[in-house]
């Protein structure tokens, strides 16, 4: 599966998308000026128990976040 496909697949379950996960993200102070300021696994773990995704989806926003675009 292709990284945008992740991203699609994201959107589709929870009408989010990556930039509204960013700005999810700095509300939370997981995002400050686009730097991450804590461990992937707090973050993967909100992912994971706020919006249900999967392991494989949650570490595809954390790779979005840390700038991959492709």
């Amino acid at each position: 599966m292709s990284f945008q496909a992740y991203l699609d697949n994201i959107q589709a379950k929870t009408g989010k998308s990556p930039e509204d996960f960013i700005r999810l993200a700095e509300k939370k102070g997981f995002l400050v000026n686009g730097a991450i300021t804590v461990k992937a696994t707090e973050i993967v773990n909100w992912l994971k128990a706020d919006f249900e995704l999967g392991h494989g989806h949650a570490n595809a926003i954390f790779t979005y976040f840390k700038g991959k675009r492709e």
